[in-house]
Order: structure tokens, then C-alpha cells, then sequence
């Protein structure tokens, strides 16, 4: 609690130009440690670490950089007890959560980008008749994959270490260099993330981080001139604004923003498989997820029987400490949030929409608790229906015919992950396909992990996860020869 985190520049640990700030856990309203404020200027020197250990690095034999990212795995594998304890009191995590989800993804990311892939692939020769550029001859081709640069890597607050292993990993796998910027809420265990790759043998200035509760801190990583790319994960609204930047200096983005998820069910579904995938959005990290199926859309004939459901469901979780064993809704990440969420609700009561269960604040002492809220009998033109929550709070919709149940789901911003749940695989499939959204989950909310993520519209730019990841962070470039 009393310790100080320094910056990581160039390979040194040094102390923050601004001082430092409070780390609160949102569970005990306790303190969690003291985060570093970084100046401009550190922030412009980390860039320029990145940029002068970029060359090198990318030169480095991709083996070798695939034998760092593996030993980082194992190391932070090894100490896996304490991390998830760290991610826990900085984010408010269930422990099954901090331990599996979070600090266990991030092991898991580290050894997917830890497996050398091509990045040569050759292309069909073409017969090119003689003419202005010479006489007729068989062009050869090579498409080859290019590290970008320097990547400034700035994380969300909900996964402390899944999230910035996600950019990381696959950024050094393919041989640029990253200065990250962790969110300010819990930034020590992207520190501790650091340290694991620089023990693992990554040479000073290949990763860079440097944090800040001020926007400034953020804001100086992605106008740097030394910057390549900027990887984002966050709110829509502040992916606006790093675009608008990016765009000035011509910059390559990759942005995973809101999400509205809209969950479509028939009349035919699996009621149980349904709750329960839903219910993921009261349960998992207190609904704190973009790809949270937050917004219901129930067909007539299966919706008094969905709603009654899916408020016992919510009704059915204990919502406390996430230490102890039997919690399954944890805080919000901060006070602040906590009442951001109040006031969702609040609004949508005021909007006519009917309060099923949820809606008044946890009986705790300490902590910044929202018990997991259903409002019924929702309009399309609602704001709680429109705008993301971020919270433990569903809203649902009634719709008649499947093409209603189809604009409705696609008369959104957001456009990142949806859901289908009917007995009619074939119907189920045909309306995946119709759905605006970056992907669809037919029957699940689970994922596969090389299937590409990211959104359409306002959900982001850009997709990754699996090879796809590598793709986002590398450039494609055409070597031609005459055959």
C-alpha cells in the first residue's frame, strides 16, 4: 500500500515528473498502492526509447521474439496467486475472475503470439506481354507482413491484463515496439506485466509504460510523432477523439470501442440456454463488458416467460465482497461509475420503462455495488435501450416478426457483438448474417479465440485475436520480381 510505481523508459525504472495518485480498490474503497503521473515529456521519451529500439527489434530473428514472449507466459503463470490478487483489488474482479479471465488470458495470449507464423506468402506468377516497361515476361510475387513501428498501446480499465496482453503480445510478435499507456483506474498490474517481459529478456526500450490519471498522459503517447500506430480500447466517444488526432498525422489505428450487444430470441429457443447467457451481463465483471448481451430483444409469444427469468436469475446473485466465495457480482470499478449507472436506471424509469428487480443500491458499508436491474417493456427509442451502461443492467425489448426483431437490433450505433438464440439452427444462421455487427454469437455468448474481433460502426476500427492480431499490427508489403 505504501510502495510507489515508477515509469518504465528505455529499459530504466524511473521516478514520475508529477508525482503520484491513489489506486482505489472498488470493493473496500481501500488503497491498493500509488500509481505514477507521467509528464509530457516522459511520455515523448518513452516514444523515443520505442523508436530507437525498433530497428533493432524488428530485425531480431522472429524465434527469439517468440522465446520472450514464452518465457513471459511462464513467468507470469508462475506467479499467477499474486497477480490475480493484485488484479483483484485494483479492479473490483470476482477471484474466479481475476484468476482465469484475467492474469489466466493474458498467460494464455502470451503463448498463442509465442508460435512463429509466416509472414511471407507467394502469389501466382502473372504472364505480363511485352509492352511500355519491357518485353514480355513472368512476374513472381511475395506479399510480406512488416512490423508497423512504434505502437502506443492504451488499455481499458475492465481487464487489467487480458486486454493490454492482447495489444502487447502480438505488437512484439511481430517485431515493433510498444509504449503503453494503462488505464488509470488500475494500471499496477500492466507494471507488473512489464516487469515479467523485461526478466523475460525483452532489451530496454522494446516495451515502454507510462500512466496517468490525466488525460494529458494519453494524449502525449498518441500525437507523438514517433508513434506508428495506435491501439485503443475504450469508450466510443474518446476513440473519436484519438481518431481525429491519428487522422492528422496519418496514422494507423486499430479501436475496439462501445458495444450495445442486442441478444435476439425467439420464440423457439432454449429459454435456459438464453438466461443463462444473458445473465452473464448481471454476473461477469458486473456487466463491465462491451460484448455483453445488454440489450434483449424477445419475441411475443416467449417474452413474459424471458423477463419472469431472467429477474428470478438476477434476483439469485449475491452480490458482495469478491473475495469471498459465493459472490458473483462484484463493484464497479468507482464511485463515479457506480453513479453513472444509478442514473441509467433512473432514466429509464423516467422513461417509461418498468423496473422488474434491481434498481436500489446493495446494503454495504463500503464498496461501489449496483444490484443487477431489469427494465421491462422498453421502447427502440429509449436512451437505456440507445446508449452503453457499462453496468449489471438489462434492457428488453418485445418485437413480433423476425425481420422486426432484425432492424430493431440493427437500428443501433453500436455494432460489435450480437446474439441469436432459437430451436431453428437454419433461421438462427440466416439472421446472423443479416446483423450489422463485427460478430455474432448463434446459441453461445462463448468465443472463439482465433475467430477475428471488432466491431462495425461506432464499435471500432480494425479487427484482432488470433492470426488476425498479427495482421492488425504489421503492414503488408509487395515484393515483384521477373521470373
Amino acid at each position: 500500500m505504501t510502495e510507489r510505481q515508477r515509469l518504465l523508459i528505455g529499459g530504466a525504472w524511473v521516478e514520475p515528473d508529477d508525482g503520484h495518485y491513489r489506486v482505489t480498490d472498488p470493493a473496500t474503497e481501500g488503497i491498493v498502492g500509488w500509481a505514477p503521473e507521467a509528464s509530457r515529456e516522459q511520455v515523448r521519451a518513452a516514444c523515443a526509447a520505442a523508436r530507437e529500439a525498433f530497428g533493432p527489434w524488428s530485425r531480431t530473428p522472429p524465434e527469439e521474439r517468440a522465446a520472450v514472449l514464452a518465457r513471459t507466459a511462464d513467468l507470469i503463470q508462475g506467479r499467477l496467486g499474486p497477480y490475480a490478487e493484485l488484479a483483484q483489488a485494483e479492479s473490483g474482479a470476482t477471484t474466479g475472475t481475476a484468476r482465469g479471465m484475467q492474469v489466466g488470458v493474458a498467460v494464455a495470449r502470451f503463448r498463442r503470439y509465442a508460435r512463429v507464423e509466416p509472414v511471407e506468402q507467394p502469389l501466382p506468377p502473372q504472364i505480363n506481354e511485352a509492352g511500355p516497361f519491357g518485353p514480355a515476361t513472368v512476374m513472381g510475387a511475395l506479399a510480406v507482413r512488416q512490423p508497423v513501428g512504434v505502437v502506443a498501446c492504451v488499455t481499458s480499465y475492465n481487464n487489467p491484463w487480458a486486454n493490454p496482453a492482447g495489444k502487447v503480445a502480438p505488437a512484439l510478435a511481430m517485431g515493433n515496439t510498444v509504449v503503453v499507456k494503462p488505464a488509470p483506474q488500475d494500471p499496477l498490474s500492466v507494471y507488473r506485466m512489464a516487469e515479467a517481459l523485461q526478466e523475460a529478456g525483452a532489451p530496454p526500450g522494446v516495451v515502454n509504460v507510462v500512466g496517468g490519471a490525466r488525460p494529458e498522459v494519453g494524449e502525449a503517447a498518441v500525437d507523438c510523432p514517433d508513434v506508428d500506430m495506435v491501439s485503443f480500447t475504450g469508450s466510443t466517444a474518446v476513440g473519436q477523439r484519438i481518431a481525429e488526432v491519428c487522422g492528422r498525422s496519418v496514422k494507423r489505428q486499430l479501436m475496439e470501442l462501445g458495444g450495445k450487444g442486442a441478444a435476439l430470441v425467439f420464440d423457439d429457443a432454449d429459454l435456459d440456454a438464453a438466461v443463462a447467457g444473458i445473465g452473464t451481463t448481471f454476473s461477469f465483471y458486473s456487466g463491465q463488458i462491451c460484448t455483453a448481451p445488454t440489450r434483449v430483444l424477445a419475441q411475443r409469444g416467449v417474452y413474459d416467460r424471458l423477463v419472469d427469468r431472467l429477474a428470478a436469475y438476477a434476483r439469485h446473485l449475491k452480490v458482495g465482497d469478491p473475495r469471498e466465495r459465493d459472490t458473483v457480482v462484484g463493484p464497479l470499478i468507482s464511485a463515479a461509475h457506480r453513479d453513472r449507472v444509478e442514473a441509467y436506471v433512473e432514466l429509464g424509469r423516467k422513461e417509461g420503462a418498468r423496473l422488474v428487480t434491481g434498481g436500489e443500491r446493495p446494503p454495504h458499508d463500503r464498496g461501489f455495488y449496483v444490484a443487477p436491474t431489469l427494465l421491462a417493456d422498453c421502447t427502440p427509442d429509449m436512451r437505456v435501450v440507445r446508449e452503453e451502461i457499462f453496468g449489471p443492467v438489462v434492457v428488453v425489448v418485445p418485437f413480433d416478426a423476425e425481420e422486426e426483431g432484425i432492424d430493431l437490433a440493427n437500428a443501433s450505433d453500436y455494432g460489435l457483438i450480437d446474439y441469436v438464440w432459437s430451436g431453428d439452427v437454419a433461421r438462427a444462421f440466416r439472421v446472423a448474417r443479416r446483423l450489422r455487427t463485427g460478430g455474432v454469437g448463434v446459441n453461445t455468448v462463448g468465443r472463439n479465440m482465433e475467430a477475428p474481433f471488432g466491431g462495425f460502426k461506432k464499435s471500432g476500427v480494425g479487427r484482432d485475436v488470433g492470426s488476425y492480431a498479427l495482421h492488425a499490427y504489421s503492414e503488408l508489403q509487395a515484393v515483384v520480381w521477373p521470373g
